[in-house]
């Protein structure tokens, strides 16, 4: 068994265990390979060992090794968007997991709608008011957000965020269940009802603590693939 097939069934098998504590069912979480950096062979050996969902914290990094890998790839975006890469962002990704402000939003609604197709995003919230994160505010979200509920082609269908780094993953838990109550306070609103409040949080240091409060997608790198190159 290769390093990383290793890796990613003790990864696998962490997030089952999490789950088991917080009385979830497993099949809620979406692992994300977090592919920043990562030589092709590690992707194409996770790939290979049943992985299915890869997310790039850059548009031209992720082309780069989308053209190297087979087909059957679910493409997650998970840094932030610049407005000139948006066009080329909906031709090749699948899931908008760091949509920081309206602008973005909105673009990315008209190319998605441009390519005749829908696609699912995430709201990114800078929990703790950090000048070096993006992402929208925790105060006021309802109001701030609201117009983002209008938009046809890109469905955002819940929240992401990059907490402060703390000490320890048992130091994160009170940002993930910030965010999840910020989830749950937004998606019981009228306009955001119909949509699934899904969650997008916890990396390689405090993924189970992320699963344990929630998550349901989660965005792990070097834990899988091993340091970057």
């Amino acid at each position: 068994m290769s390093t990383v097939a290793g890796h990613l069934r003790a990864i696998r098998s962490r997030i089952d265990a999490a789950c088991q504590r917080s009385q979830r069912n497993p099949d809620s979480v979406t692992l994300i390979g977090a592919a920043k950096r990562q030589p092709i062979e590690r992707l194409r050996e996770a790939l290979q060992a049943g992985l299915r969902d890869l997310g790039e914290n850059r548009v031209q990094e992720g082309l780069e090794h989308r053209e190297n890998l087979d087909d059957g790839v679910t493409w997650h975006l998970i840094g932030p968007l610049q407005s000139n890469k948006v066009r080329l962002a909906a031709e090749h990704f699948h899931v908008f997991h760091a949509i920081d402000r309206g602008k973005i939003a909105r673009k990315l609604d008209t190319a998605v709608a441009e390519r005749g197709m829908e696609a699912p995003g995430f709201l990114e919230i800078n929990l703790g008011g950090e000048a070096s994160k993006h992402g929208f505010s925790p105060n006021g979200l309802a109001a701030s957000v609201r117009p983002l509920a209008d938009l046809e082609h890109l469905r955002i269908v819940g929240l992401m965020a990059i907490p402060p780094q703390e000490e320890d993953a048992a130091a994160a838990r009170a940002w993930f269940r910030r965010l999840r109550e910020l989830r749950d306070e937004l998606f019981a609103r009228p306009e955001w009802s119909a949509r699934p409040g899904l969650l997008s949080m916890g990396m390689s240091d405090d993924f189970e603590v992320a699963v344990e409060e929630g998550a349901t997608h989660v965005r792990v790198g070097t834990a899988l693939f091993g340091a970057r190159g």
